[in-house]
């Protein structure tokens, strides 16, 4: 698309009032990003328009031709269930986004000649954008002063290699600034830009996976194959076996409304979308929900040394002279000169700046800092060169008694830089010869919770590596002043060599200082080849590529945008103590929900035991549909919301299958078989339907709440009391309403006559089965683990 002929804006006025304005009208303003939540009308159409709704009414209206009314009551349920979870997510809606536009980053743009921040919805075409080091270029434009740009075009080319950009090169939306600063003029807007055309190879690129919805969505996949045939077949074989249509209508709709695992999916999203409005509430922006499920299974954390275990707020200590003659005055003043010439805005730069005024040096040349090199440097006007950084990437080989001096401050905790003079400067050639003048001592200080937060993770087995630019010796300090285990193993990445193991490198130390963007990256992904989950905090461009490899990654709203914009998580305040508050909301996720699936997967997997039995016997399906409405909401739908939001911050097990079914598989075998058992009797004794399927609902309401108990454990007062309030409710439905769910009255001693020996056999036949289930997964489990032994 060729760009739009815009005015040739001055790149020092920008543009004027009226000129936004008019080009407003003519519709060449920017479209704002994506929102990270639903809107609410897509809730709304979500959560109402799914295929168990749909086979729920479907259902309704077979069952509202029977004539039989008030087995229509589960439809009340269904409606009930979609609207809570509606509401709870469109308030978590709400409070997340809020907590967007606290996170969202501000464009810096010129008009009238003034500096003023806009969203990004308000550029309009021919806006002067300032750009700095970090930025994320939000629309495509041309350069127009450049001090230094250099860019990284990953996320267009697939390269990371760094690329220069000078007065009229193309910048494109969705890239950024790694070093330097300067202005762009804006020559796209919209839908025309990159990024829009591109947004998800730009952006994040695939959505972060969750084990959790995947197996429960697995499980809802196998269930749709399943309850629509079954549910034919089984109304077919009582239509042709002699039993009324009315009658077949009504067996076959209890059968397909039990095998549906109603609220389950619903459930668990909504819980998700709970926590992302408790952790909004806490400073903490959760930009993908299931990432909240994945950090709870992080076993390795890795984080950046300052913002994370320091405060990140920088103070020049002194400068050092280290050649004859040149006193630490003059060191200062060159220190300053580059800092001041390269317009860095780092926090090291910061320090200096803070520290020392402006020695107002003409400069001829300009190398800003970069996370590759490691250093910044400029020409004075005096013909003269100088470079400011790491001294492990300025010098080929550091002398001993420098190296001492270094390693002496190191363990006191200071970041030592080097100022050295180079015959040539040139970002494209290796520095040649250069001469140290002086070091630079900048200190930090650890964050006051830090040690707290440290040893909540040790407790927890999630291992911390710290990952640093800084000199390893100075972040093996400051590691094990903060608590961190085993930080004294550390290593100097520049003596890493490419094809060395970074995975063994990586789980053999817990320092690495002097690392560069690539090994991050390598670092973590030799973690991930050894089977870790890993997550990676960063604030810079220097740790963009280590966020997009890792499993999680966490910025602080204080970094980049270029961070933010790929990060799973920002954090607001950023205080790095907040990530307990992920961690325990994540755990408090996936432990609820695994214990309350099983309460669904019960009445699912007894209703589909009982479809196929039933299939091949004449007698009719044991329950009608609004029999099983007090056990389906009193026995799991209402109990499940309390437990899926309750406080639970267990380590977790992944074995997600493994807890559900030693749950729900001897309930619903105990169940099945009681019911099966009853149907014999009543066939033995010629009882009437009413009373065996009031018995098949005793049985059944008891095995649920002997279930929901297991569920509740370990026990409270609130979860004791939830558990006798379902009781008293489902005893309340039988003593007052039996009417109204086709039950014989609660008052008739024949139905106890039945019912009390077999409800008394319910729990240690529970256990028993629950033991052997327990045995059979456990050798199951062991064989796998054999298997996967054997091949390694």
């Amino acid at each position: 698309m060729a760009d739009v002929n815009i005015p040739q804006t001055d790149p020092d006025v920008g543009l004027s009032d009226a000129q936004v304005q008019q080009q407003i009208h003519n519709g060449n303003q920017n479209t704002g990003e994506e929102s990270l939540t639903r809107s609410t009308s897509d809730i709304f159409r979500d959560n109402t328009f799914t295929l168990f709704n749909l086979i729920n009414v479907v259902l309704g209206a077979l069952i509202f031709y029977t004539g039989s009314y008030k087995n229509l009551l589960f439809l009340g349920i269904a409606i009930f269930n979609t609207a809570i979870g509606i509401i709870q997510e469109i308030r978590s809606k709400r409070q997340v986004d809020k907590m967007v536009l606290l996170a969202e980053g501000k464009i810096n743009v010129l008009r009238n000649g003034q500096d003023m921040q806009i969203r990004s919805e308000d550029i309009v075409l021919g806006d002067i954008i300032q750009l700095g080091r970090g930025d994320q270029i939000p629309v495509d434009g041309v350069t127009v002063r450049s001090r230094g740009i250099e860019v990284d075009e990953s996320p267009i080319t697939g390269e990371s290699e760094t690329i220069s950009k000078n007065i009229g090169d193309k910048l494109t939306s969705g890239t950024y600034l790694i070093g330097g600063s300067g202005k762009m003029r804006v020559t796209k807007v919209g839908a025309d830009t990159f990024v829009n055309h591109l947004s998800s190879e730009a952006k994040q690129g695939e959505d972060t996976s969750s084990i959790l919805l995947n197996t429960i969505n697995r499980i809802i996949k196998s269930l749709t194959y399943v309850i629509i045939p079954l549910g034919i077949i089984l109304f077919a074989a009582k239509v042709y076996g002699g039993t009324g249509i009315n009658r077949a209508i009504l067996g076959s709709s209890a059968a397909m409304i039990g095998m549906i695992p109603e609220g389950l999916v619903l459930l668990t999203s909504m819980t998700l979308a709970v926590s992302a409005m408790h952790l909004a509430r806490k400073q903490t922006l959760v930009r993908d929900l299931p990432a909240i499920e994945t950090l709870a299974r992080v076993d390795v954390i890795c984080l950046d040394k300052t913002g994370t275990i320091t405060s990140g707020n920088l103070k020049f200590v002194e400068a050092i002279p280290m050649m004859k003659n040149v006193p630490a005055a003059e060191v200062e003043k060159v220190v300053a000169g580059i800092t001041y010439g390269t317009g860095d805005g780092n926090e090291t730069a910061n320090a200096i700046k803070n520290a020392i005024d402006d020695p107002e040096l003409k400069t001829e040349k300009i190398i800003p800092f970069s996370s590759d090199r490691k250093w910044s440097g400029v020409g004075f006007s005096d013909g003269h060169d100088y470079v400011f950084g790491a001294p492990q990437f300025i010098f080929k080989h550091i002398e001993k008694p420098v190296q001492a001096k270094i390693t002496q401050n190191a363990k006191k905790g200071y970041r030592v830089l080097a100022v050295a003079q180079v015959d040539n400067l040139d970002p494209r050639d290796p520095l040649k010869d250069p001469k140290l003048i002086g070091l630079v001592l900048i200190s930090d200080v650890i964050r006051p919770n830090a040690k707290n937060t440290f040893q909540y993770f040790r407790n927890q087995d999630v291992t911390i590596k710290v990952i640093s630019g800084d000199d390893p010796t100075t972040v093996s300090t400051i590691a094990k002043h903060a608590g961190i285990q085993n930080a004294e193993n550390n290593v100097d990445m520049t003596t890493v060599k490419d094809d060395d193991d970074f995975g063994k490198l990586a789980a053999d130390n817990t320092a690495f200082g002097r690392v560069t963007p690539d090994q991050k990256k390598r670092l973590i992904a030799g973690l991930q080849d050894r089977k870790h989950t890993v997550a990676m905090t960063g604030d810079g461009v220097n740790d963009l590529l280590a966020l997009r490899q890792a499993d999680c990654g966490i910025a602080m709203a204080s970094g980049s945008e270029s961070t933010k914009s790929i990060a799973d998580f920002v954090l607001i305040n950023s205080n790095f103590d907040a990530m307990i508050d992920v961690l325990k909301e994540g755990r408090r996720v996936i432990n609820n929900i695994e214990r309350v699936a099983s309460m669904y997967l019960i009445k699912t997997m007894y209703s589909v035991a009982l479809s196929f039995i039933f299939v091949f016997f004449a007698m009719g399906y044991p329950f009608e549909p609004i029999q099983l409405t007090p056990i389906t909401s009193l026995m799991v739908g209402i109990p499940s919301f309390f437990l899926a939001l309750e406080p639970n911050f267990n380590k977790i097990t992944n074995q997600f299958m493994k807890q559900v079914l030693i749950i729900s598989t001897p309930a619903a075998v105990c169940i099945v078989g009681y019911i099966m058992l009853i149907e014999v009797i009543g066939l033995f004794f010629g009882l009437k339907y009413e009373f065996t399927s009031t018995l098949c609902v005793l049985l059944t309401g008891a095995i649920c709440w002997l279930a929901l108990v297991m569920v509740s454990r370990p026990l409270n007062r609130l979860k004791i009391g939830l558990d006798i309030l379902v009781l008293v409710a489902f005893l309340s439905i039988i003593i007052f309403f039996n009417n109204i769910f086709s039950l014989v009255s609660f008052f008739n001693k024949d139905i106890w006559l039945y019912a009390v020996p077999l409800i008394a056999t319910a729990y240690p036949l529970y256990m028993f089965m629950q033991g052997v289930i327990a045995n059979v997964l456990d050798k199951r489990e062991k064989k796998r683990m054999q298997k996967r032994n054997n091949n390694q």
